[in-house]
């Protein structure tokens, strides 16, 4: 645990870590207190250690929070800036002593509301920061997985941080993987149901799941350079032997492009049967109103005709004149229909 300390300088409170026995605690969260006249902060990150290596996962951070580990990492003021909140793009910065990654994730649609999370890298030798907004729930596993090696003490050989950055990246793809075949699940229930005469109801089904895998491929696009950048560069850091594993990591996004890809392109062959589909619903409704006002403009002059009170309708007036009319009425009417039907309409 880290206790901070206020001084007051020229109206300012400045933070000094420190560490004493008295904060000291065995606890994956490292909870910070700094006391004010006006209130109490409480600054709180969750810290991993394994192999050698620090992991400093901070979700949310405060500029407090920032400050101390900033300072603790000798990390420069412009990036401990940056992990205070969210960025609008992604972006590779290469340091003497860390690398500084952002990078955007599409957020889990069935787990979260929103479209896009962010995680802050600052990779360096023997530690890495994650600065996150929102869960992640692929960071919240890969933590577990953490906790778990570093309990039997697995993965000792690990020789940097970059393998750490390394396994955090592919768990992330593989969540990303799981959602796009969760998308697919969801074609595979549409086109159910386009074949069982719902096409009205999947128009708007469609759109939904091809909003889906529009975002996913929109905020994973600029992971393209990104890693091809940390390819290029990152050997000079992490040295030549570890080139293997960050082409890797580009492999890794060109299949989950790959598969939105595919996904995408079932997708579009869905939605083309569907408006075929409901296009040829959608004729066979008109040509049943236009057999039907065939029917029905006729019979109705024709009845007006015969019911038109004249000393000269020769029907009007005598016996059975109902009846009559009626009859010339159904003989018309087959006659139509025969046409019709001999025409192939009906």
């Amino acid at each position: 645990m880290y206790c901070l300390r206020p001084r007051f300088l020229t109206g300012r409170i400045r933070a000094i870590i420190a560490r004493d026995s008295r904060c000291t605690k065995s606890s994956s969260h490292i909870p910070s207190i700094l006391y004010t006249p006006y209130a109490i902060l409480t600054v709180m990150h969750a810290r991993h250690q394994h192999a050698g290596i620090t992991w400093v996962d901070l979700e949310s951070p405060n500029a407090l929070e920032v400050r101390q580990i900033a300072a603790e990492f000798d990390i420069a003021e412009p990036v401990a800036e940056e992990l205070i909140s969210p960025t609008t793009k992604a972006r590779a910065e290469f340091y003497p002593d860390y690398i500084y990654l952002v990078l955007q994730f599409p957020a889990l649609k069935h787990s979260h509301k929103n479209r896009q999370q962010e995680i802050d890298f600052v990779i360096g030798e023997n530690f890495i920061i994650t600065a996150r907004y929102d869960t992640v729930d692929a960071m919240h596993k890969f933590s577990k997985v953490f906790e778990a090696q570093a309990a039997l003490n697995a993965g000792s050989s690990v020789e940097h941080a970059g393998f750490f950055f390394y396994y955090m990246l592919r768990k992330i793809y593989q969540g990303l993987d799981n959602e796009i075949d969760y998308i697919r699940h969801e074609l595979t229930v549409i086109e159910e149901h386009i074949f069982s005469g719902r096409e009205v109801e999947m128009v708007a089904a469609i759109s939904r799941s091809a909003r889906g895998l529009l975002n996913l491929r929109q905020t994973i696009e600029p992971h393209r350079e990104i890693l091809h950048s940390l390819e290029e560069n990152g050997q000079d850091f992490f040295g030549e032997e570890f080139t293997r594993f960050l082409r890797d990591l580009s492999n890794e996004y060109y299949r989950v492009h790959n598969h939105i890809i595919r996904t995408t392109d079932s997708l579009h062959e869905l939605r083309e049967t569907n408006n075929s589909l409901l296009s040829t619903k959608q004729n066979e409704t008109m040509k049943i109103f236009t057999i039907m006002a065939f029917f029905t403009f006729p019979l109705a002059l024709l009845i007006d005709i015969i019911a038109f009170e004249s000393p000269y309708n020769p029907i009007h007036g005598k016996a059975h004149d109902f009846w009559i009319m009626l009859a010339i009425i159904l003989g018309c009417i087959s006659l139509m229909f025969g046409y019709f039907k001999h025409k192939k309409w009906l």
